[in-house]
């Protein structure tokens, strides 16, 4: 079975089972993640592979990772994730990625991220919970990172934190290929 079969199954599973222990109707799920009824029962039945940002305001809604979403197991204490089981997630054409390294409930979902973005690509972000938080580090080129339409500069070796409760874009305007490392905390599900 392809790894995307394995991942949608995954994701089927999970969303089902999470939305279920929280007492979630299909409705109830819908409204608070901000997608339609349809594509939830897509998703459950395994019969759709959702975008990434969709992914997201699933998990968010339910107060769970993206790692959790994907039957990534929690593990007693320690827990190591082999290169080959990160998860790539979104990709382009031209090399831009990003890759979900680790996550963890920490209260609430704690990820950490791998990206790539080549030369003139960026990546929209819609915005996360209130109290959601992003750390970056830069480890080769510049950052164009937009948060609420503010426009912030992160060179390599530099790091930069902010509340992503609002529209956010990471960007590439250099010449060469940005890459960085990237933590997300979301607050627990109320």
């Amino acid at each position: 079975m392809a790894d995307l079969d394995l991942l949608t199954q995954s994701l089927a599973r999970n969303v089902k089972r999470r939305r279920t222990e929280r007492g979630f109707t299909l409705e109830a799920l819908a409204v608070r993640a901000g997608v339609s009824r349809g594509m939830l029962i897509q998703i459950e039945q395994a019969r759709t592979n959702p975008s990434l940002g969709t992914v997201v305001k699933i998990g968010d809604a339910l107060g769970v990772s993206l790692a959790t979403l994907l039957d990534w197991e929690q593990g007693p204490t320690v827990r190591v994730v082999p290169a080959e089981q990160a998860v790539r997630l979104w990709h382009t054409d031209a090399g831009s990625f990003s890759r979900l390294l680790a996550g963890a409930e920490a209260p609430g979902p704690l990820e950490m991220w791998e990206w790539r973005l080549m030369p003139g690509e960026s990546s929209p972000s819609d915005p996360h919970p209130t109290g959601t938080v992003e750390l970056v580090h830069v480890t080769s080129g510049e950052l164009t990172l937009t948060v609420d339409g503010v426009v912030y500069r992160v060179p390599t070796g530099a790091s930069a934190s902010f509340e992503s409760d609002t529209p956010h874009t990471y960007g590439n305007e250099g010449d060469g290929p940005m890459e960085m490392i990237m933590a997300v905390s979301v607050p627990p599900a109320r």
